[in-house]
C-alpha cells in the first residue's frame, strides 16, 4: 500500500486554525482523505467541516 502525505489545518478550540502533517498507508486517496479526518477529528474533537485539507500527495509504495 502507498503511503501517502496529508497536510492541511484544523479550526482549535481557541480560535485559531492549527497546521498538521499527518502520514498514513491507505489504499486510495479517498481512503487515505478519511483516515485523516477520523484522526483529526477524534483526537482534537473537532468537527468535519473544520478541518481543511490542502495537500494530498502519494509516497513511496511499502
Amino acid at each position: 500500500m502507498p503511503t501517502w502525505k496529508i497536510e492541511g489545518s484544523f479550526y482549535a478550540r481557541r480560535g485559531y486554525w492549527q497546521n498538521f502533517r499527518k502520514e498514513c498507508e491507505a489504499a486510495s486517496e479517498a481512503a487515505a482523505r478519511e483516515w485523516a479526518l477520523s484522526e483529526i477529528g477524534s483526537c482534537h474533537h473537532v468537527k468535519r467541516h473544520r478541518i481543511r485539507i490542502d495537500r494530498l500527495s502519494a509516497g513511496s509504495e511499502t
